[in-house]
């Protein structure tokens, strides 16, 4: 959240607010009637035309997460979430791609949500920052995913 100098706080950021926008339309949009399977299929077109929306670097990291993640986990229904492409299971968000623009961030994030079952001891990553989708990165990403639903 922006604050002032004098630390005062401003309210959410404008990209804050954006999110908020965004995850209101999604909202109202799954609360439509329909079938479950044209909801479904909305969702995945909803979630591919943000990605092609994306800027270069962020758009081709997207589509390589969103590759990798509906290959390895096809029980993962694509939506979007606040605004990012996200990964559901029965309807709760397990992962999602923020791109670096989003919030005006120097890297693009991949990250999970509780649902995730990423737990490692007393403390585990629950963000990974990107900043490219390589052949390393694909498996590491499918090896996160998997571990995540399982």
């Amino acid at each position: 959240m922006s604050g002032t100098e004098d630390g005062k706080h401003e309210g959410f950021t404008a990209e804050e607010r954006a999110a908020m926008k965004d995850h209101a339309k999604e909202l109202k949009k799954e609360a439509r009637r329909g079938s479950r399977a044209d909801k479904a299929a909305e969702a995945v077109r909803d979630v591919l035309a943000k990605i092609a929306e994306m800027q270069d670097s962020d758009r081709i990291m997207a589509e390589r997460v969103h590759a990798v993640v509906t290959e390895t986990a096809p029980v993962l229904a694509p939506k979007l979430w606040y605004g990012m492409p996200a990964y559901a299971l029965d309807g709760k968000v397990v992962c999602f791609f923020q791109s670096a623009e989003k919030f005006k961030a120097r890297y693009a994030t991949l990250g999970f949500s509780d649902q995730a079952k990423l737990d490692e001891g007393t403390m585990w990553p629950a963000a990974f920052a990107l900043t490219e989708v390589t052949a390393e990165a694909e498996v590491r990403i499918a090896a996160l995913v998997k571990q995540a639903v399982s």
